[in-house]
């Protein structure tokens, strides 16, 4: 007797094959979203770091050689009272130049005579500013190479702003004055703000800027000397 065998072979139809391909897309569409959004993000936190590091940097320069302003410096040989070494003249909201002896050699620091200090060492006359057209923090030292013969060199760049801001301190009041825009001879207090504007990262709002700022105190002013 001869038996046959049936099979049952029938496969997917094709509106099953475009329903599965239809949800396949989508959930490939939903994880492409999420590793985006995680790439956005890492890329976000990593240019923030790098804005961090660059603007601590130069906020600990400025800050280490501000403070120092003043150092050895006095307004008088008859009335020794301390200056604050800031050249007001020359200080701004922008810019800030700042004065000390770092020879220590006493003295004032008016016109040059026999009671005068001259500040012609490295590091004693020096000036920060901001440098727009390379985006970068500046300083001119001018006694870098010698007598009246100065530098100018980048402290950091990729920065989008640096600004000044002077407190001033009066009498035995510990509360200061200010914030100003300008200093002057009562000037104990700088404060430094560096703006960082970040790079551009797809999937991440555009302009985007992180701000810091450090407060400096000038230990050689007059005030300050006449809290020890």
């Amino acid at each position: 007797m001869k038996r046959t065998t049936e099979t049952n072979s029938s496969g997917f139809s094709l509106l099953e094959l475009m329903i599965a391909m239809t949800v396949m897309l989508l959930a490939l569409g939903i994880v492409s979203s999420i590793l985006a959004n995680a790439m956005s993000v890492r890329q976000r936190e990593s240019r923030t770091a790098d804005a961090l590091t660059t603007a601590q940097a130069a906020l600990g320069i400025m800050s280490r050689e501000i403070s120092n302003s003043g150092f050895g410096l006095y307004d008088s040989s008859l009335s020794p009272t301390a200056n604050n070494g800031i050249v007001v003249a020359d200080s701004d909201a922008t810019k800030v130049r700042i004065r000390s002896n770092q020879q220590n050699a006493g003295g004032v620091h008016d016109a040059p005579g026999p009671t005068t200090l001259e500040l012609n060492e490295p590091g004693e006359d020096v000036m920060y500013f901001f440098d727009p057209t390379t985006k970068s923090i500046v300083r001119y030292d001018a006694h870098a190479l010698g007598v009246g013969v100065g530098q100018t060199s980048v402290v950091v760049n990729k920065i989008s702003n640096v600004e000044f801001e002077y407190y001033d301190y009066y009498g035995p009041d510990s509360a200061p004055g200010g914030p100003f825009s300008v200093p002057t001879p009562e000037t104990g207090r700088v404060k430094i703000i560096v703006t960082v504007e970040l790079d551009p990262v797809i999937g991440q709002p555009d302009n985007q800027v992180v701000t810091f700022a450090s407060e400096v105190t000038l230990r050689n002013n007059s005030y300050m000397l006449q809290q020890y």
